[in-house]
């Protein structure tokens, strides 16, 4: 489950949420820390363990800080990819008799790097050499299956009433995500520290072909995606998150299980990683039981945040994707992370342009000029830990072009940056927000995941909450302030679909 555009709209869900009241989100915020009980195992992991008891049921939910914008050149798409191997197993789970699989994962990952280094000769490869290594690295393959108990982690779960277990990546993080009967509370308990203790990456090489077939139906074959990617690759010279979380299909084929050991062991640290257990549960016995299975991880050296620093713009940048499809238009501005004291600013901006019907680009460009069937605003692409994107985007109508879409966008911001907000638009977003927060906290998945996300990237859970003073406290001078700021044409990046053959526009 990468990281796409969609996740923009979890954390506006929960940004407009933060709209309300501050007296009656006080109050919340009150009743949430009599019932929520936090603490850090000597290892450095945090658990956040949340009081629900309106039914027997528990959501447990492991929020590890690293994604795609923690790669280096040449192991892009390395965080999806184990994502999908913290499925696979263990030495005691997945397999019938681990001591000589193992024997055979070594011989794969030795055939493997062979391969590897005689393909790099290039021209100078011997052909015949490739095709023998080939053909020893899929037997061998086939010869680790037999050793297989396949599925046994998720099967496991599921027989004891688990539901919803997956996990998803995206620039910024990776999650894992199962809700049990509170009974099976242990069982998880053993089972999620132990995949974080004592993976075995089986079936690596093969679950590469399946996130290689993902990269070619989501971006390679999808007009939109091949634009996103080049978008992000032009707006971001220096900052990782230029690169795609899926990763480059060169790297994809030239990782190697051994690398990916190594982006375990440097990242998979128990300091990096926030626990939230939510439902009806006992904390005293969350925390014997967090002591008593995650208390085996070892404590290993935090690795440190991203240092690069994306420089400032200084012209706008462009990008065509030419292609059958219909057009498509996308207009991006550098702006600061989450951390920022402007960003519950952006929140703002981001419902009273983008958000529904009655925003401002689908009120103008949809409903009045019909010139777009879709058109909307956001932050959060790629992410937000670093300073991102605030992105606009329309879909041209039938018989209207790019050119006109971003004309009536441009005069959109131009409008933002010029003339205040009305309060009935500032009221409205804040209302919203209140309405969005109260839907994001209304299940313990919901509930798991905005904790674990604003600890690990806040630094404290209860910013969930205090998000909804600073955006109950945004003004129209505010809105004006940054929009001047940061929506600048220097600042700009613009990208396209250009249509081609029969159908393009003149």
């Amino acid at each position: 489950m990468a990281d796409r555009m969609v996740r923009r709209m979890g954390l506006a869900g929960v940004v407009f949420a933060i709209l309300l009241a501050p007296a009656t989100f006080a109050q919340d915020l009150g009743e949430f820390e009599k019932n929520l009980t936090q603490f850090t195992l000597d290892n450095g992991l945090t658990f956040l363990v949340l009081q629900r008891h309106n039914a027997p049921v528990v959501t447990c939910y492991t929020h590890v800080d690293v994604g795609a914008v923690d790669e280096v050149t040449g192991i892009t798409g390395l965080a999806h990819i184990f994502e999908h191997m913290a499925f696979k197993g263990t030495t005691s789970i997945g397999t019938k008799d681990y001591k000589d699989e193992a024997k055979v994962l070594t011989r794969i990952d030795e055939t493997f790097e062979a391969l590897r280094k005689e393909i790099e000769k290039g021209d100078k490869a011997d052909p015949n050499r490739v095709a023998e290594l080939r053909q020893s690295f899929q037997s061998l393959q086939k010869e680790a299956q037999k050793f297989l108990v396949h599925d046994e982690f998720e099967q496991t779960l599921k027989r004891q009433g688990g539901t919803n277990l997956n996990a998803g990546t995206s620039s910024d993080y990776t999650v894992y995500f199962v809700n049990l009967p509170e009974n099976k509370l242990e069982l998880w308990m053993l089972m999620e520290s132990e995949r974080f203790r004592d993976p075995v990456l089986r079936e690596f090489y093969m679950e590469k072909g399946v996130v290689m077939e993902e990269r070619r139906l989501r971006t390679e074959t999808q007009p939109v995606g091949r634009l996103i990617e080049d978008f992000l690759a032009t707006a971001y010279k220096a900052h990782p998150y230029g690169e795609p979380v899926i990763g480059h299909m060169s790297d994809l084929q030239a990782i190697s299980r051994l690398q990916a050991e190594a982006f375990f062991r440097e990242y998979y640290v128990p300091s990096n990683m926030v626990v939230a257990i939510v439902g009806d549960v006992n904390p005293d016995r969350v925390k014997g039981l967090a002591k008593k299975y995650f208390g085996r991880l070892p404590r290993r050296p935090d690795p440190g945040p991203v240092v690069t620093v994306e420089p400032p713009q200084d012209g706008q940048r462009d990008v065509t994707v030419e292609d059958p499809s219909q057009p498509f238009v996308v207009v991006g501005y550098h702006k600061p992370g989450i951390n920022h004291p402007d960003n519950a600013v952006f929140d703002a901006i981001t419902d009273i342009m983008g958000m529904g019907r009655t925003s401002r680009l689908y009120e103008n460009l949809v409903k009045d000029k019909r010139i777009a069937v879709e058109a909307s605003g956001f932050q959060g692409l790629p992410g937000v830990k670093y300073p991102g994107l605030f992105l606009f985007y329309a879909v041209p109508a039938s018989g209207h072009t790019k050119e006109e879409n971003l004309e009536a966008i441009y005069a959109q911001i131009e409008r933002l940056r010029n003339e205040p907000v009305t309060q009935e638009e500032l009221n409205k977003a804040k209302t919203r927000a209140r309405a969005g927060l109260i839907r994001q906290l209304d299940s313990n998945e919901g509930l798991a995941q905005q904790l674990t996300f604003y600890e690990a990237l806040t630094g404290d859970w209860r910013n969930l909450f205090k998000q909804l003073d600073q955006i109950n406290a945004v003004t129209a001078e505010d809105i004006q302030r940054v929009a001047k700021t940061y929506f600048t044409t220097k600042n700009r990046t613009v990208g396209v679909i250009q249509t081609t053959g029969a159908e393009s526009e003149s």
